[in-house]
């Protein structure tokens, strides 16, 4: 579904700028979180994002073993290397360099997250995208497709765009579709000095996140701004969000979804609405209820 504006435009610009904190996951993973720390606790309705590169074994190995999530999605988009999912509902598969997982933990999983590969590099991330109320209890479902399911639209200037979930202004469309909060997760490549310029609803929230290189782009006084590799740039209200590579290619993803203007109780890997509510999940998942 798309709702891309119509009638005058205005920019999006960039209100701040996040550099992010480094954090230890799982069995030991280290990773760069962006979205779900102090900086930055939230922007509805993503409730995290995890950036993770590392060609030291030490840095990933041990994995993600098993572990439990209620009321949420768990994105995940890898860059290189592979990841091998189980979960206790009998679903299993390998992640694969350029492809994508959007997990919908819905009422509760129990799965493992574990490095297919003993060196090389492995990058990524994860992102988590809230639930509204009324659908945190739903059936557990996933969205999985390789790179090669994932549509590439090329503009004029070599510029790519492999297109996620969501519909560009172009008309290409995504793989992902998920009503509840219309996202669109766009990952760009662009030459030196090429320009990208994409509309997005004016009610969605959104992010860019730099991969590599230094992507221009406008502050909230209007004047010109550069977003180093690695730092995430929260997007101001507007229409159209406008950005060029400085001096070299870059890469950047492209992130915009609908708020849910919720309440949000977090408790570890649960997140629901209430303080009661965490706790029947934590209840539930001691008392095996997860699938």
């Amino acid at each position: 579904m798309s709702s891309h504006s119509t009638g005058s435009s205005s920019p999006r610009r960039i209100t701040r700028i996040v550099t992010g904190a480094r954090v230890t996951e799982g069995a030991g993973v280290k990773l760069r979180r962006l979205i779900g720390q102090p900086e930055l606790p939230m922007l509805d309705p993503f409730l995290m994002l995890d950036a993770f590169r590392s060609d030291d074994p030490g840095d990933y190995i041990a994995g993600f073993p098993p572990h439990p999530h209620r009321g949420f999605e768990a994105v995940t988009y890898l860059l290189a290397g592979r990841v091998r999912h189980r979960d206790s509902a009998g679903h299993e598969g390998v992640i694969e360099a350029g492809g994508i997982q959007w997990m919908t933990a819905g009422r509760g999983i129990v799965h493992s997250e574990m490095p297919e590969q003993e060196d090389g590099l492995l990058q990524g991330f994860q992102l988590w995208v809230n639930l509204p109320a009324r659908h945190k209890m739903d059936r557990p479902a996933y969205q999985e497709h390789g790179a090669d399911r994932l549509p590439l639209e090329r503009r004029d200037g070599d510029v790519e765009v492999k297109v996620i979930a969501g519909t560009t202004s172009r008309g290409t469309r995504g793989p992902v579709v998920q009503p509840l909060t219309e996202p669109l997760y766009l990952d760009v490549l662009l030459p030196p000095g090429a320009r990208f310029v994409e509309a997005l609803p004016t009610a969605h929230n959104g992010f860019v996140y730099v991969v590599t290189g230094t992507v221009g782009s406008s502050g909230d006084d209007g004047r010109p701004l550069r977003l180093e590799s690695d730092r995430l740039g929260v997007l101001g209200r507007g229409t159209d969000v406008e950005l060029w590579a400085e001096q070299g290619p870059v890469r950047f993803l492209l992130v915009a979804g609908r708020p849910l203007d919720e309440p949000v109780a977090r408790g570890g890997p649960f997140v629901m609405n209430t303080a009661a509510e965490i706790e029947q999940a934590f209840d539930d998942y001691r008392q095996g209820r997860f699938q």
